[in-house]
């Protein structure tokens, strides 16, 4: 067990993680020069097409130093803020982690909140420096930054190339140096705590997990410890770019497990596996539960297909355990789901991977945030949706969830950057200088300002530089308004808001143009309006198709064609309360697009 290290990759986006495993993988000779490819551990066409990690991937590494053989399990991680849940998982699994923050940027808002994730769980830190074969590569300058966050000596501060594969040797030399072996005992009751599950169609489900303390062996009769079934490990193994199969797993190895398990409810990220003639006391603490940030509805086109969106959502949450759904039902839109997000980019892949995985086209509806209302008989609600909103009058005050939003950017764009919050209601707390040209500002912001736009607004005024990360802090009382949008006096229950009141009037107006140009034109005139209760706030028309009915019409008294468009203005009206107006699926999306 001396001989084996775990450790993961964390940075900020684009900083480089995914090439550098690929280094470690080549320089340890784990892949065959023919399994070789670029990000080679990014193994969904989704992450390719976007150049991001979407998914934590573990790999069993060997690597020989001093004439003695080390294994190596890595765990690569995602970067954006959307998956900071992957990431924790991955830290709760692993004795260190590296470090990588790149030479031409320096440090960025997601390389901290990730080092405080990996700082919570006591883990040893490795810092390394990427990218120092780019012409505008900052070596000594980040390196100062990096000592100055850590506390480090600046001889601590690896210097590498993802590309190149420079330094890359005395990333694996500290990797064995530095972080501690794993502790545990391989004759104690069997703990393993599982960090990851996916599905595949002819063996059942297959769980990834950590081994903390005892010894699994295949043919042993396991239990999952919170949810109580039992298995038999039909097969298990360790992580190579396939599955190795092997006979046992000790303490502090990494590894998978097939049982046929069918039922996905069964498998939970975060249980512990456990022997069923000789259980452990008690659960590993596992991870905390995730809390979704951002709701939407998710609604199959074709409204048969709500069964099979049903399991494709839960073969999904198997992989993705950060995935939260409900059933609910729409007026416009039948029946479907009610899924909670981590972030808007999150919901984006989400749709994207039921589509290209499950071959499931969904409607999305408008995203908004969970509210508190507090009601007059003294009674708190969840609201996760505007249609669920109790009668006005019942109504005391509605809080609305506030997060800390961390930035940092160039001096520069500093000006901008404050405007940009303050426009989104923001307060600013503090702002430090980390460097000459680069400063942290923290903001206190609701929630649901930054869901639509912040994060493409903040990247185009700071040209890219600036970073952004938040976290939730609370909830806190705001005057909102319930918008609601009506076609043909119908209200559209998948296109109602809630919104500050004072920004209700501009965006009522905003959505009512929106709608008129995506909305086909019928046989008769549809009047779209935006409303706050009783009052309309906003209206446009789209105009009716029009047939020229008096064109035989030609000569002679005006009384026949006056006859005639009486009679066509009888067949519209009539047209009208019987006709329904299709919102296509670009609506829907549009609110989300506004400016």
């Amino acid at each position: 067990m001396k001989n084996i290290r775990n450790f993961c990759i964390i940075a900020h986006i684009d900083h480089g993680k995914s090439t550098l495993a690929d280094r470690l993988l080549e320089h340890t000779k784990t892949l065959g020069e023919r399994e070789l490819q670029a990000q080679v551990l990014d193994n969904m066409d989704l992450e390719r097409e976007k150049g991001i990690t979407i998914k934590s991937h573990a790999i069993q590494m060997e690597y020989v130093s001093q004439g003695e053989k080390y294994i190596l399990n890595l765990i690569d991680t995602p970067g954006h803020v959307d998956f900071s849940y992957e990431v924790s998982r991955a830290i709760a699994s692993c004795e260190g982690a590296l470090l990588v923050v790149d030479a031409t940027q320096g440090i960025q808002a997601q390389t901290i909140s990730n080092l405080y994730l990996a700082l919570g769980h006591d883990l040893e830190i490795i810092p390394v420096l990427n990218k120092i074969d780019m012409e505008a590569a900052m070596v000594d300058e980040v390196r100062d930054q990096v000592v100055d966050l850590l506390g480090c000596q600046p001889e601590d501060v690896l210097l590498a190339s993802g590309k190149t594969g420079e330094g890359i040797e005395g990333v694996l030399e500290a990797i064995v140096q530095r972080i501690p072996a794993p502790e545990g005992d391989e004759n104690a009751p069997l703990q393993a705590l599982i960090f990851d599950s996916v599905f595949n169609s002819f063996r059942g489900i297959i769980a990834y997990y950590r081994v903390f303390n005892g010894t699994l062996r295949a043919g042993d009769k396991v239990k999952f410890f919170n949810s109580g079934n039992e298995y038999t490990a039909d097969e298990i193994g360790v992580l190579k770019l396939k599955m190795n199969p092997r006979q046992e797993i000790k303490a502090g190895d990494v590894g998978y497990i097939i049982s046929g398990i069918k039922t996905s409810l069964d498998v939970k990220v975060g249980d512990t596996i456990t022997h069923v003639a000789n259980p452990c006391r008690e659960a590993i603490a596992g991870f905390e539960d995730v809390k979704p940030m951002v709701f939407a509805g998710v609604y199959p086109v074709d409204s048969d297909e709500f069964e099979d969106l049903r399991a494709s959502l839960e073969k999904l949450q198997l992989n993705d355990a950060s995935l939260t759904f409900e059933p609910e039902s729409s007026l416009a839109l039948g029946f479907g789901f009610r899924c909670g997000f981590l972030g808007l980019l999150h919901m984006e892949i989400i749709q994207e991977r039921l589509y290209r995985e499950f071959n499931m086209d969904v409607i999305t509806t408008v995203p908004n945030v969970s509210y508190k209302v507090h009601t007059t008989g003294g009674a708190v609600l969840d609201v996760h949706n505007p249609s669920g909103l109790p009668d006005p009058s019942t109504i005391a005050y509605i809080e609305e969830p506030y997060i800390l939003a961390q930035i940092i950017t160039k001096t520069d764009y500093l000006g901008n950057v404050i405007k940009l919050c303050i426009d989104k209601r923001g307060t600013l707390k503090n702002q430090t200088f980390i460097t000459q040209d680069r400063v942290e500002v923290n903001f206190d912001m609701p929630l649901s300002e930054i869901v639509f736009d912040f994060y493409d607004k903040l990247k185009s005024i700071s040209r890219g530089y600036a970073s952004f990360d938040y976290h939730q802090t609370g909830y806190k009382q705001s005057k909102l308004a319930k918008l609601d949008i009506l076609l043909n006096g119908e209200s559209v229950d998948a296109l109602s808001s809630l919104i500050y009141h004072e920004h209700a009037y501009d965006f009522g107006r905003r959505m009512c143009e929106k709608l008129k140009e995506l909305i086909p034109r019928q046989q008769f005139d549809i009047a779209i309006q935006a409303a706050i209760g009783a009052k309309i706030i906003a209206r446009e028309t789209v105009k009716a198709v029009r047939k020229d009915v008096t064109a035989k019409c030609y000569g002679g008294d005006i009384s026949r064609k006056r006859k005639l468009l009486e009679k066509q203005k009888k067949g519209k009206k009539r047209m009208r309360q019987i006709g329904n107006v299709e919102v296509p699926q670009s609506a829907f999306l549009a609110v989300l697009k506004m400016d």
